[in-house]
């Protein structure tokens, strides 16, 4: 940040600050808010409501001002926001805005009951879909220079499966005393569709990424974690349409495809969970990277919670009891990595206000 004049009023000196905050904001920070609010759903889920509750503050709390800092970004530094949007590393970020927003609303109607703002969310998250979606690969087909792909690609473009999954979940759980109408309930199906693809169609090249490219410990970095939690949620969105069958009339001829499908990315999620573990380790312990909080780490515990929710709704709707053991373990690892990347949080907004406070 550039160093504020002295005798700056206070005043002057905030706003001085939350526009420097905005022009150099992470596009894909809604991760913290997407993080917060699957560990707070999966708190409730198991019966932790007094750590569920006061999640949802905070998410709300993040949620309200990383929407006033992007907002800012965009009337102040909207050649800031484009040049992102080219950027094949930084653009995925933004599919964070999508799925952080439909988290948001599954938590709130999960954990509050609150249908009418969950229902809200559901219209303002599908909206926004269409216009992230299409901008990004857009941007990054028509871009004249494109990097090569072991620059270009990480785990972050999972985000759009994520995002398009995200969809599924929170108009599946609104759908739960009611049906919604068969166009609706069409929209899910062919969103479920959507999301499977971009997966498949994504995770090819960064796990050839991965294996044939020479992967420097900086390379390796947290949303990488992505690549499990797309299929994480992918579970959950199976999960839910599976749940959904008996009242959804047009899913009923497609649960055996959901339910092999959902199985099939379950199944996936788990494979993935210690080959990246492996690759944690040998970042921070054998290349001895340190760690620092980042805003990508937020990727890291986002896919815990996810894998933690998925794998408890598929066992209900598999109905295989013993998979809700699963769970019972992660939700603990979850936890773990939500309140250590809360507290680098804290100690970062900290930092930065007292440097401000210095500067003046």
């Amino acid at each position: 940040m550039t160093a504020f004049t002295q005798a700056v009023p206070a005043g002057a000196a905030f706003r001085m600050l939350v526009a420097e905050t905005a022009r150099d904001l992470f596009p894909g920070y809604f991760a913290l808010v997407m993080a917060t609010g699957v560990v707070s759903i999966a708190c409730h889920l198991l019966g932790l409501r007094l750590v569920a509750v006061p999640l949802v503050g905070i998410a709300w709390a993040a949620y309200l001002v990383l929407w006033g800092l992007t907002l800012v970004r965009l009337v102040r530094f909207p050649r800031r926001i484009v040049e992102d949007l080219s950027n094949h590393q930084r653009a995925p970020g933004f599919f964070t805005l999508v799925a952080g927003t439909c988290v948001l609303g599954t938590q709130t109607a999960v954990v509050t009951g609150a249908q009418g703002v969950a229902a809200w969310l559901w219209y303002f998250g599908l909206g926004l879909w269409f216009v992230v979606m299409y901008a990004f690969f857009t941007a990054v087909t028509i871009r004249a220079r494109k990097p090569t792909l072991a620059a270009g690609i990480n785990g972050a473009w999972l985000i759009a499966a994520v995002a398009t999954q995200s969809i599924v979940v929170l108009k599946g759980t609104l759908g739960a005393a009611a049906p919604p109408p068969p166009a609706v309930q069409f929209l899910c199906l062919a969103f479920f569709m959507i999301g499977s693809m971009l997966y498949l169609a994504i995770i090819p090249l960064i796990f050839y990424r991965l294996t044939f490219v020479r992967l420097s410990a900086l390379d390796f970095g947290p949303p990488y974690w992505i690549n499990m939690g797309a299929v994480a949620i992918t579970t959950l969105a199976g999960s839910i349409l599976l749940l959904r069958s008996t009242t959804w009339p047009l899913l009923a001829d497609f649960v055996p495809f959901l339910r092999g499908f959902t199985l099939f990315f379950w199944a996936a999620a788990t494979w993935w969970i210690p080959f990246l573990i492996a690759l944690t380790l040998w970042r921070y312990l054998v290349r001895r990277e340190t760690l620092r909080y980042e805003p990508t780490l937020w990727g890291m515990v986002f896919p815990l919670g996810m894998y933690t929710t998925g794998t408890l709704q598929l066992s209900r709707a598999l109905d295989l009891p013993f998979l809700a053991v699963v769970p019972g373990v992660f939700i603990h690892l979850a936890l773990l990595a939500w309140g250590l990347m809360f507290l680098g949080l804290l100690g970062r907004i900290g930092g930065t206000l007292l440097q401000a406070c210095r500067r003046r």
